[in-house]
């Protein structure tokens, strides 16, 4: 049994500062040279996405709690 319910949003969110975090770090430490130009919309449309997932999900969620409360 799931503690909570799975949240996309918040997932790719996730997943999409991780990334970002890494790149900067192999950065500070002189792995690699990342120009703040790969970050900026590496963040910006890693949170639009994840703002149309979360979106998704808490659309398909609240159609499936109304067809619940008319079915009983």
């Amino acid at each position: 049994m799931w503690r909570h319910e799975f949240q996309p949003g918040r997932f790719i969110s996730g997943l999409v500062l991780i990334t970002a975090g890494v790149l900067y770090a192999g950065d500070a430490t002189g792995e690699w040279h990342m120009p703040w130009l790969v970050a900026v919309p590496l963040v910006v449309g890693g949170l639009a996405i994840a703002a149309v997932a979360g979106l998704v999900a808490h659309t398909v969620r609240s159609g499936r709690r109304d067809g619940d409360d008319a079915v009983g």
